[in-house]
């Protein structure tokens, strides 16, 4: 099975759509993934998920311009069972899930889940897109895309 990496891009539909002001995860498999996010709020960190996204389809996580530089994702797929990750550690649920802050996960009864961070650069709007093509020398994810 290859390994699954995150890739980028701005696919000719999203193009020659209306700018939206979202993040928005693309799932460019043909499986079912589910996704957890995490981001600072004024509060402090949240983690929140799942969300399902079915194969070669696109959900938006956060509706509305984006309040934060980072966002952090982690997502499974729940058919071959692999995973795109990286190395921030937040925690998640087996189940729906808005977890506040980031340590003791497992003390609070919750999983630790290695997530990749994504600066935005204080966009308005972000896009990442989940593909299953092979990694290359171990080359570190690629960031996510600006979608207006």
């Amino acid at each position: 099975m290859p390994l699954l990496i995150l890739a980028v891009g701005l696919s000719a539909m999203v193009m020659a759509s209306p700018a939206r002001a979202d993040f928005r995860v693309c799932n460019a498999t043909q499986n079912l993934v589910g996704v957890g996010i995490g981001y600072r709020a004024k509060a402090g960190w949240i983690t929140e998920g799942w969300w399902h996204i079915e194969g070669s389809s696109c959900k938006t996580l956060i509706e509305g311009p984006l309040s934060s530089r980072f966002y952090y994702l982690y997502a499974e797929d729940a058919e071959r069972g692999g995973r795109w990750d990286g190395p921030i550690n937040m925690c998640v649920a087996e189940k729906e899930f808005k977890i506040a802050g980031v340590t003791d996960c497992v003390a609070r009864g919750f999983q630790r889940a290695g997530f990749q961070e994504y600066d935005t650069g204080e966009q308005a709007s972000w896009m990442v897109q989940l593909t299953d093509e092979p990694a290359t020398g171990g080359a570190p994810a690629a960031p996510g895309t600006n979608s207006q």
